[in-house]
């Protein structure tokens, strides 16, 4: 059913420039133009949007300030390379071997990407409410705080946090404020908590005051936040994740079989 455009509620109250940067960014994110591609002419956009020239560039620059486009103005611009990523969370689930590099470096990788990770704190602290009830904790228990960014060609890409119950924590390598060989999956392993599923809770939120100034973010564009559980052997969680990155720039892509 088509609602009326008089219908309560129908009216798109944002700026012509952000609306003019909403219809692009969703054409630009679905592939066209693709990487490396030419945006309309500010003449065709001004036709296109019923706008004025100033209020043309004002939308090219918010796409340009979230790193979507380049240009300069009187020049064409193209849709920067390599911006849009997809995510497979599954590939970052694999246990990586005895000196091999963490599979979403690997990934990255893939797509001639170079990617890092900064560990930021390693703290015993009261957990978010969902991560508490999600590892079945009792109210006011601690938790292990592992917090990293990951960046992506020298730029933050995604800020995790992973939180432990402190009986699995507490005397390990995972209360030590360093890297860990093979990953939180092989540690998890060794202890005799083998990860046997994983579950992810994905919804798209505004930035909090940290995630925005950690992963430089452009503007009030959502993120994506996924709050992943790992569960062990008897359906014990024994590690909860929440990873956040820019919405406008990332994809993710799950795989399912018939059953």
């Amino acid at each position: 059913m088509t609602v009326p455009p008089t219908e309560p509620g129908t009216a798109d109250n944002r700026s012509l420039h952000a609306r003019i940067a909403a219809d692009l960014r969703d054409e630009i994110m679905s592939g066209d133009p693709g990487p490396g591609g030419r945006l309309p002419s500010t003449v065709q956009l001004k036709a296109r949007f019923d706008a004025s020239n100033a209020t043309v560039q004002k939308a090219l620059q918010l796409l340009k300030d979230e790193g979507l486009v380049v240009g300069r103005a009187g020049s064409a611009v193209t849709v920067r390379e390599h911006r849009q990523r997809t995510v497979r969370p599954a590939s970052s689930m694999a246990t990586a071997g005895a000196g091999e590099p963490y599979p979403w470096l690997t990934e990255l990788k893939k797509h001639g990407s170079r990617a890092e990770s900064t560990l930021l704190e390693v703290i015993e602290t009261a957990p978010p409410a969902d991560v508490a009830a999600v590892l079945e904790l009792p109210e006011g228990q601690s938790v292990l705080l592992r917090q990293q960014v990951l960046s992506v060609d020298g730029e933050p890409a995604e800020l995790v946090g992973s939180y432990y119950p402190l009986d699995i924590a507490r005397g390990t390598a995972l209360a030590e404020k360093r890297r860990l060989k093979g990953g939180t999956p092989a540690l998890l392993t060794d202890l005799g908590l083998p990860p046997r599923l994983s579950v992810d809770l994905v919804s798209a939120r505004v930035p909090t005051q940290e995630q925005y100034r950690l992963l430089r973010l452009p503007g009030d564009l959502p993120v994506l936040r996924t709050l992943r559980v790992v569960y062990s052997d008897g359906d014990r969680p024994v590690e909860a994740t929440v990873m956040v990155k820019a919405g406008h720039l990332y994809e993710l892509r799950y795989e399912f079989a018939p059953e």
